[in-house]
């Protein structure tokens, strides 16, 4: 997501027009569902997606059109059964899309809001109102009801900021988009999985840092897309980060010790997520090290070990992907 708030910002900044399309909504099976978002640029590039498909390709050419008209317009798009039997589609159903004009300055300031937000570790909203099928007014807003933006109601619909995107419908209508979503991952070993995993997990969204207390592996040349990359001692890591219930940590350092003493740390917070790579036996061991310490009997039950979902994972990639996976899953399931 941050790409393409930096592209549409970068796109502003040089005086080049662009269609920011959007899923306000879907309903059946389909592609991609609301918040999917793609962006048509006025050289003729494209970023991001809205799913693929007839969809996609009839939205990427009705974008192109709009940037020669200068214009903004919704369309609502059917895929019949015979519609997705012809075009060798398995999804069908109905999306509306909305086809937003961008040029000029006036959005600058908001986008470098939503742009600068990333490094923040808190919840920020595009919202968009639209009258008549047009938006006529856009501002970010974040989780302490901070506005940036075009003046809206202070009185929202209710149940507008949510984990996903929402489109309240009616007249004028309301469409919230979680353009970033609070809570960082923090990876903890710089090794050949993390090396996977890292810039795997920036690419889907998370705000990542990796931790590594070999300065060899806090390399960010190792971790393309990552936001940062902390050397640090891995027996004080209170020195260098500070959790949240919003955080997440993955621990994989280089041994059973460093996994230790991370965990040790860790389990003292109240997380959104905790995995550890590891053995069976690894796990059996921690338990009673931990109990050793005082944790209580149940301490290591929230985490996540062995990590990630059951695929046969056996390479430093594919272990990525089933971590990845997990984490997905399990973000899933806290969307409100």
């Amino acid at each position: 997501m941050k790409e393409r708030i930096d592209a549409v910002l970068n796109s502003l900044k040089r005086h080049e027009a662009l269609i920011m399309v959007s899923i306000l909504a879907s309903s059946g099976s389909t592609p991609r569902g609301a918040g999917a978002m793609m962006l048509v640029f006025q050289d003729g590039h494209i970023e991001g997606t809205v799913g693929g498909g007839a969809v996609e390709y009839a939205a990427q050419q009705h974008a192109r059109a709009l940037l020669k008209e200068h214009a903004s317009d919704t369309v609502g798009y059917c895929l019949s059964k015979e519609d997705v039997a012809g075009l060798g589609m398995v999804c069908g159903g109905d999306v509306t899309v909305y086809f937003q004009y961008l040029e000029g300055e006036t959005y600058i300031p908001l986008f470098s809001r939503l742009s600068e937000a990333f490094s923040e570790n808190r919840n920020i909203w595009l919202i968009r109102r639209m009258e008549k099928n047009r938006v006529t007014a856009m501002t970010a807003c974040d989780e302490n009801g901070n506005f940036c933006g075009d003046d809206l109601p202070e009185s929202l619909p209710q149940g507008l900021l949510k984990s996903q995107a929402v489109y309240s419908g009616g007249e004028p209508a309301y469409y919230a988009e979680p353009i970033v979503r609070a809570g960082w991952v923090y990876v903890f070993g710089g090794g050949h999985v993390s090396q996977e995993l890292a810039p795997l997990l920036a690419r889907l969204d998370f705000t990542v840092a990796v931790f590594e207390d070999r300065e060899a592996f806090a390399d960010p040349a190792l971790f393309p897309g990552v936001q940062e990359v902390i050397l640090g001692d891995f027996s004080n890591i209170a020195a260098s980060v500070t959790l949240t219930e919003k955080d997440s940590v993955v621990v994989m350092t280089r041994g059973h010790q460093g996994d230790f003493e991370v965990l040790s740390q860790v389990l003292r917070y109240p997380l959104a997520y905790v995995g550890c790579i590891g053995s069976r036996k690894k796990i059996a061991e921690t338990r009673k090290k931990l109990s050793a310490l005082g944790f209580p009997d149940d301490a290591y039950d929230v985490v996540h070990s062995p990590i990630g979902l059951d695929i046969g994972a056996e390479t430093p990639a594919e272990i990525a992907v089933s971590i990845a996976a997990e984490m997905i899953q399990c973000r899933a399931n806290r969307r409100d």
